[in-house]
């Protein structure tokens, strides 16, 4: 979610943040340390509708009314499985965060408009057909936000819990602090008022597109300074979900340039796969680690999604 909209008529659960395995899905390596969503139905009962390992949920630079997804092998050569897949009744469908959840249904989360205070949650059986599943309210006796951005799942590896980072701001498109909400019901219907991730600052227009990776005992946060001027994906690390986070990485530390709505992903190699949302290039693209500290010189996505697609979700499953 960027501050300044391309369309001039509106002003990825470590497990990782979407990263849901399996029985059925590639093995990660247990030295990772990150967290995963085991079916409570059995494997031979869980049955994904769509092979591919990987999906992606995406809204596009033509329309952010619709979802489009693609699937892939390998999680750089993507192929669409459909597009528009869905397009909610009412509003936006931009920044859509994907999982494949323990009832064996995907489910995607995101935001709903501009201004407002709410996201909404649509689920389906196959990735083809969508409906709207539940619209949560941001408002609480916590804040009641002018702006609800870029809802992102993340299942908490320690606590079984599965939460959603929003962005949420006060004034009016910032400044942006991410909040995490918890399920409390197994529905994805029912969810606790918002807790602030301590230690990211609000200063300027604060920070946005918040995505968290648990990895060798620590939450990995990586997330986009919205002030003018910034607009890079910073990294921060914190002993728990809710922080207090220390800024480790600031600026352009990777290379990135400006770029927002970033999502990461284990490759079959065991790397991690960092792809963003390069706004201001007009590009997508994606960069490889092994530690979340040293990166890759970063390569735009093939086969004609760059340029096209915008802030989504990868889901290894």
């Amino acid at each position: 979610m960027m501050l300044t909209p391309r369309f001039p008529a509106f002003p990825f659960l470590f497990l990782l943040a979407s990263s849901i395995c399996s029985s059925l899905a590639l093995k990660i390596p247990a030295a990772y340390n990150i967290s995963t969503t085991t079916p409570a139905l059995s494997p031979e009962a869980f049955k994904r509708a769509v092979s591919a390992p990987y999906v992606f949920t995406v809204f596009t630079d033509a329309s952010e009314s619709n979802l489009y997804v693609y699937t892939s092998q390998d999680g750089t050569d993507f192929n669409l499985l459909k597009g528009p897949a869905f397009t909610p009744p009412a509003g936006l469908i931009r920044d859509p965060s994907v999982i494949l959840h323990t009832d064996g249904l995907y489910y995607i989360a995101y935001t709903t408009n501009w201004d407002g205070t709410n996201f909404a949650i649509a689920q389906s059986v196959d990735l083809l057909t969508w409906t709207v599943h539940a619209t949560i309210s941001t408002s609480s006796s916590v804040m009641t936000p002018i702006n609800t951005w870029a809802p992102e799942f993340f299942k908490d590896p320690r606590t079984g819990n599965i939460n959603i980072v929003v962005s949420l701001s006060t004034g009016s498109f910032g400044p942006f602090l991410p909040y995490v909400f918890t399920a409390t019901d197994n529905t994805l219907t029912k969810w606790s008022t918002p807790v602030v991730m301590s230690g990211v600052s609000n200063a300027g227009l604060g920070y946005i597109d918040s995505f968290p990776v648990f990895f060798n005992g620590q939450y990995h946060l990586f997330t986009k300074a919205e002030s003018n001027g910034e607009k890079h994906i910073e990294h921060a690390v914190a002993p728990s979900l809710t922080g207090p986070y220390n800024l480790v990485q600031r600026g352009d530390f990777a290379g990135w340039g400006q770029a927002e709505g970033p999502c990461i992903t284990v490759l079959p190699n065991g790397k991690f796969r960092l792809y963003a949302d390069g706004f201001s290039s007009g590009k997508y693209i994606y960069s490889d680690s092994s530690d979340l500290f040293t990166w890759s010189a970063f390569q735009t996505l093939p086969n004609g999604l760059s340029g096209f697609v915008r802030h989504g979700t990868v889901l290894r499953q």
